[in-house]
């Protein structure tokens, strides 16, 4: 019994503002075609059944072009796969905050794909011996009984799938958000437990919590802090992609989907004390030691300790170059922090930025259902950062 697990296709995703030949965002068509990449290789391997294990779109109310693209390729999968079920779990992304926003998720169903998108079900294929537990991300609340999810006795295999955030697991600042929490202990030992397998998904990077309870990672980067995202999977020597679990064989394939894009953050340079032209230097030199051409390609550079006068004082016509070239070239360039600066009512501290309290705010404000809330941080955080890199450029 061999099982595709996917997660965190996060189709409709936007980022940098930049176009591709035809007018779509470009990071929109890198998602896409991780998708499509992803679909191919599933089809490749041919497993017996196929899992989707939440977020397969970026937002609740996704576009047009979204919509078609999640159709076009689970129409492909079923048409390729006819004897595979296909489940799909909706996610944090693709919940709508209230019932009456309905989910596009149900779309799906009209192509034979299980979709469970608002309330835990039980799903059997009694051709495979298989059962499959699926929680979406609106079972995780209100009456959720995890002591209930058990193993069927009818059915040779037991898969459990959801899209929860285990506490403790993640790194810190690695994390999406709107996650619901699920203690590791609420799952149960897959193998020698209820389970034969658990899916998960919400945690961008592929990670194993426990012997075959993995979660697949994500096709692309899509979180909000996709440097410290890269940062973990470059530490881990991991890349994009999916998994295929052998239950038979208790073992876990992991299967690359390189991203198309190349991304690097580059350890962070300390300029207390640097001259413009120190400054200028040293961030030539990192560019020059990229393992990959800057363009097209998405780059960060901190740099701390840069006072108004240093970052005004620096060569911005190639600044202005290397952003042409990349995709998305972040020359982040914060200021030292004032002496004695206080946080709170508390002991000496270190001030946020201005970007980081703004998103702090716009995560916790009220907001009507249908926003996404996801969307409206990440706006805030790049236009802050959009007004600053002017503001230090005199161009505002």
């Amino acid at each position: 019994m061999k099982i595709a697990h996917l997660a965190d296709v996060h189709l409709g995703f936007r980022q940098f503002q930049r176009l591709d030949a035809s007018g779509v965002n470009q990071r929109e068509a890198d998602v896409t075609a991780a998708f499509r990449r992803a679909v191919d290789a599933v089809i490749e391997r041919r497993p017996d059944a196929v899992l989707l294990a939440g977020d397969l779109f970026h937002s609740v109310r996704p576009t047009n072009r979204a919509i078609i693209e999640a159709f076009t390729g689970l129409r492909r999968l079923r048409a390729a796969l006819p004897d595979a079920p296909v489940v799909l779990i909706a996610g944090n992304h693709d919940t709508p905050r209230s019932v009456e926003a309905g989910s596009i998720l149900k779309l799906m169903s009209v192509l034979g794909v299980d979709v469970v998108d608002d309330a835990t079900r039980r799903l059997h294929y009694p051709a495979l011996g298989l059962s499959v537990l699926a929680v979406p991300h609106a079972g995780l609340f209100g009456e959720r009984k995890s002591n209930e999810w058990r193993r069927d006795a009818r059915a040779r295999w037991n898969v459990l799938m959801l899209h929860p955030e285990i506490p403790g697991l993640f790194p810190e600042g690695v994390t999406d958000y709107g996650g619901a929490r699920v203690d590791l202990a609420e799952l149960g030992g897959a193998g020698d437990g209820p389970f034969d397998y658990v899916a998960l998904g919400h945690y961008h990077i592929v990670h194993e919590a426990a012997p075959l309870i993995h979660y697949s990672g994500s096709l692309e980067y899509t979180s909000p802090n996709i440097w410290g995202e890269w940062r973990e999977e470059h530490r881990r020597h991991l890349t994009k992609g999916f998994l295929v679990a052998d239950l038979g064989a208790r073992a876990v394939e992991r299967v690359e989907i390189r991203p198309r894009r190349n991304v690097w953050d580059f350890e962070w340079i300390d300029a207390a004390g640097m001259a413009a032209e120190e400054l200028d230097a040293a961030v030539r030199g990192r560019l020059a030691e990229l393992p990959f051409p800057l363009e097209g390609a998405v780059v960060r550079q901190v740099v701390l300790n840069v006072p108004r006068a240093l970052a005004q004082a620096l060569d911005h016509e190639a600044l202005r170059g290397f952003r042409a070239a990349a995709l998305h070239f972040h020359l982040d360039l914060r200021r030292p922090e004032p002496d004695g600066r206080r946080t709170g009512a508390g002991g000496p501290g270190v001030r946020q930025p201005l970007p980081e309290l703004v998103a702090q705010y716009l995560a916790r404000r009220p907001l009507d259902a249908d926003l996404d809330r996801d969307r409206l941080v990440q706006l805030g955080r790049e236009y802050l950062g959009d007004v600053e890199r002017a503001l230090l450029e005199g161009e505002a």
